[in-house]
This record gives C-alpha cells, structure tokens and sequence, in this order.
C-alpha cells in the first residue's frame, strides 16, 4: 500500500497518510469518540479533483470507500482496510439570494450557511445542532428544528455534485439523473461520494424560541403533559423533550449539574406573544430550573439545543412512533429513566405537519407519517457499549406496537453494524426496492458501504 499512496500522493493536493505516520490519527478523528474509522488510507480532500482520484484508487483495488466531514454519524467504521476521505478542508459557499439557495461543498458546517445567509434575510433549513456538516445531514433527510413548518431538509435540495464508483463528477438534478437524485435525498452515503450540494433557503430572520428546563421528580408525568401540549399545537412550532441527569459539562449550565431535568426545546416562527400563550402550559407543570425562551435572531438558534461542541463517545437509536402510548412510556421510564442500569437520556421530538405531508420534490427519506420519534442515548463515558445496548432493547421492545420505522440521521452505532434488515427498517418497502436498482447502477461492488449500507442487487 505504501507505494500505492505515493503514486495517490502525486495526484491530490492533500495530504495523503498512511497508520503511523504523523498526521493519520488526527486526519482520521471526528466528532464521535467512541469508535472511529480506522483506514488503510485516509486522504485529506482539499477539491473534488482529489475525491475523484481517491474513489478511482479505492474502486481499481475493490476497497471500501468512507466519507467523513465533521465524523457526527458514523455507522461502521472501516477496520484497518479501505480508504477514508475528510472533506472538511473544502469549504466553498456561496449564497444566491435572489435564486434564495445555498451551494455548500462538503465540508461546510450549517453554522457557516445560518451566518452567511442572515445578512440577505434568509436562513437554511438546519438542525439543531450547528456544528454538524450540511452534506450528511441531507443526506440522511435531516428532521429539521422548523420541521413541522417546512418538512425534511432533503427535500429542499435542489442539486448535489456527487463522485460515484465509477470515478466520474456527476452534476445530479432531478432532470439530470432522476433516480439518483432521490435516491441520494435521504438514501445516506451509499451512491457515491458528494462534494457539494445546492438547497433551498427560507426567508426567515428571527423566530421565537429556546428551551425550559424543569425539575423531572415525576418524568411520567412530565412526558404524558407533553403528549397532551403538542396535540394542540400548529405547524409553525417544532418542538423535543429530553430527559437526563444533566452532566458538569461547560455546555451545560451550572443550575442543571447533577439535577435530572426535563429540558424542553420550542421553535416557533409565530409572532412572541403567540409564542407565550402556546408555551405558557409548559411553563406551568412545575419549578423552572431555566427558561431561555424569547425572541431571538436566526443566527442565535444554537441557543435552542446547546448541543456539545466538544468530542464524546455516545451510542444510541431510535423508532419513528405512530403515538405515544402512555402504558409504554411509563416502561421506558422505568427502563432507562433516573433508576436505569446505565444513564441513559430519552427524547422525544414531536413531527407530523409538514413532515407527514406529500411532496412533490420529496426523496428517500423513510416513514414520513410517524407523529413523534423517540430516542434513546448513552454516553460512552457512562457506560460501554456492551452495557448500554440491552438497556436500550428494553425500551425499543415496549415501543415495538406503536413503530413504523426509524430515522436514518439518528443512528448511533446502537447495535454495532446495521444488518440488511435493519437498513430495510430505515425505508417504505417499495422504496428500499428503488434504493438496491440504483445502487447497482452505480455502485455495484459496493465500494460505498461504510454507511447504513444497502445491498445492490446479485447479478444474473
């Protein structure tokens, strides 16, 4: 291999490294800390010209290829064979305000877009988290922190340059190659490995939002009132509930160390005294440990989540969930609430709106009419992997009567590599047949499967 690197290292621009040498460990390093690809080649991508060169060295040599920008989502990390690409040096982006769109190569984070787009009065169709790359949340559909206002952030992607097995730059529309264009909004990175994407932005400057924290000595309680609040409300507010013993971590505030909370997160787009009469329920079911909701620009809402910025190991799922069943949640509370084996943290995001409705321009992504999607996660510090996985079990088994599927941007290596199986979980059935044919147009050996992988089809 490591004459092959040379003869890579004379066609791309970045760095090209071999295990060992000075620079792999970190060029290898992402976000997730508690398992990362372990490559026999990574190479530091700097443009598209040096992704094309390093899929055409991986496919002359039937290696499996990953793609990594900030390393939030992996699901199987290559083990000392295949070649890894990082992306995150290529940091293109451009807005096009009059078009109302967004072109962002694949290291650009949705921070940078929110930042970039606030001048001209518009904002992307983020998630909560502002540190995670805009490419793989696209791709794996995104379950936005407006999602009920504006459906799944896949489908407001309106082009992608993609690198497929074959070695060749496609510029995918959906005039161009319609297959693949669906197939790669919410389908993961099994179709090759994409340098840039153009979305859609909204008009939007500031909305009304933030999160309640709330002394949970009664999570059922707690979770029940939630069900009954997000009942009423409209489209325009998108919201989660998240239970934990909340950890001395910089990102958490100082009142929450050691408390297990409630932490309620609200984005609404409606005018502030609205907001207030639809929040004022929350705000009255029990002592508030603190209430950050206000009015706010668009460029603040990392407020929301405050999720960590730092490296951690966490492992963890979720099921798309037609309802909330109350006799399933008190098990889930019994399972992995304060008494739990292992820590564990439960939350629920409320969807249905635009999420449930049909879209014209609409991709892969999976179930769509689930009306809420529970997750369940630990932290690799907390506890191994070996432990927390049975503990999560539980809680998906009592769920298991009210499933319809699972959401691919929220799988955290909950079980070790996803099985044929459980990918088919993550798509309608007639899709995931769709899925495998466009696979096999395009990447038949399947180089691309360190990912939530999907089979091609056997040849005849």
């Amino acid at each position: 291999m490591k004459g092959d690197a040379g003869t890579l290292a004379a066609e791309v621009e970045g760095p090209v490294l071999l295990p060992g040498s000075s620079r792999y460990d970190d060029e290898r390093a992402g976000f997730q800390a508690g398992f990362r690809h372990r490559p026999a080649l990574v190479v530091g991508a700097t443009r598209p010209e040096d992704v094309r060169a390093a899929v055409r060295f991986a496919a002359e040599r039937r290696l499996p290829v990953a793609v990594q920008s900030t390393g939030h989502g992996i699901v199987t990390a290559l083990n000392g064979e295949g070649v890894l690409i990082t992306t995150r040096r290529m940091k293109t982006l451009t807005v096009d305000p009059d078009a109302g769109t967004v072109t962002a190569q694949a290291g650009v984070l949705w921070g940078e877009v929110v930042e970039r787009s606030a001048p001209h009065g518009l904002a992307p169709v983020n998630g909560s988290a502002l540190g995670i790359g805009v490419v793989g949340y696209l791709l794996g559909g995104g379950t936005g922190l407006l999602g009920r206002r504006t459906g799944y952030a896949s489908d407001h992607v309106r082009a992608l340059d993609v690198v497929t097995a074959d070695g060749v730059l496609r510029h995918v529309t959906a005039e161009s190659e319609p297959d693949l264009f669906w197939a790669l909004r919410g389908g993961g990175g099994n179709f090759g490995a994409v340098t840039a994407v153009e979305t859609a932005l909204m008009p939007l400057t500031r909305l009304y939002g933030g999160s309640l924290h709330l002394a949970a000595d009664r999570p059922l309680d707690l979770l029940l009132a939630y069900r009954a609040w997000t009942s009423t409300l409209p489209d325009e507010l998108t919201s989660s509930l998240c239970l934990m013993a909340c950890p001395p971590w910089p990102n958490v505030p100082e009142p929450l160390h050691g408390r297990y909370a409630a932490h309620i997160r609200i984005a609404f787009t409606g005018s502030a005294e609205e907001g207030e009469r639809l929040v004022a329920p929350l705000r009255a079911l029990g002592p508030r440990l603190l209430d950050t909701v206000r009015e706010m620009p668009y460029t603040r809402v990392g407020d929301i989540y405050r999720d960590p910025h730092a490296p951690h190991a966490y492992f963890g799922g979720n099921v798309l969930l037609r309802a909330l069943d109350p006799t399933a949640l008190g098990t889930v509370v019994d399972v992995a609430g304060p008494g739990a084996a292992v820590p564990c943290s439960i939350e629920i995001r409320h969807l249905g709106g635009a999420f449930a409705r049909p879209s014209p321009d609409r991709g892969a992504v999976g179930t769509r009419d689930a009306a809420y999607m529970l997750r369940v996660m630990t932290g690799g510090a907390a506890a191994p992997p070996a432990a927390a996985r049975p503990v999560h079990r539980q809680v998906y088994d009592a769920l298991e009567p009210w499933t319809v599927g699972r959401s691919l941007n929220s799988v955290y290596h909950d079980g070790g590599p996803l099985s044929p199986e459980h990918v088919r979980e993550l798509f309608a059935a007639g899709d995931y047949e769709r899925l495998r044919r466009v696979k096999t147009l395009y990447d038949p050996h399947n180089l691309f499967r360190s990912t939530h992988n999907i089979l091609p089809q056997p040849s005849d």
